[in-house]
């Protein structure tokens, strides 16, 4: 199951992860809300993204059978979970209109959604073209001098 990446699914998963981004920083640049506010959703993003990314790449070693452990995994799922729990609440509680507040949603998933397919195929192409066989690497051996 060595297949390289589409060039097409490459880019799509680039332009979600662009869209979503952009659109939802271009939101709240846009938006009435206030400074502080604005804070508080632009770390809500960076924070999820970093989750999602961190996140995918903890599965995607646990099925290649490297060791990642427990305690790491699980705050992978805490943090993403969390980053989408404190949006949902952040939105519930916003004085934004109902169509705003399903647009940051929106942003904010595709972004997430993005980020996770982007990982994926920059892991998928790192091992298509990093492939060598370590025991010939292991057989190096230096003169101590």
């Amino acid at each position: 199951m060595n297949q390289k990446t589409s060039k097409a699914f490459v880019f799509a998963s680039w332009i979600a992860t662009a869209v979503g981004l952009s659109g939802y920083i271009i939101g709240l640049s846009r938006s009435n809300m206030f400074l502080n506010e604005k804070g508080y959703y632009f770390t809500l993003i960076m924070f999820g993204l970093f989750a999602v990314i961190s996140l995918q790449k903890s599965v995607r070693d646990r099925l290649e059978g490297v060791k990642v452990t427990d305690i790491y995994y699980n705050i992978c799922w805490f943090a993403t979970l969390l980053s989408i729990a404190l949006l949902i609440i952040g939105l519930w509680n916003a004085t934004l209109l109902p169509s705003e507040k399903g647009f940051y949603g929106f942003a904010f998933l595709l972004s997430m959604f993005g980020a996770i397919a982007v990982q994926k195929n920059t892991r998928d192409d790192m091992m298509g073209e990093t492939k060598f066989d370590r025991a010939e690497d292991s057989t190096i051996q230096f003169d101590a001098e």
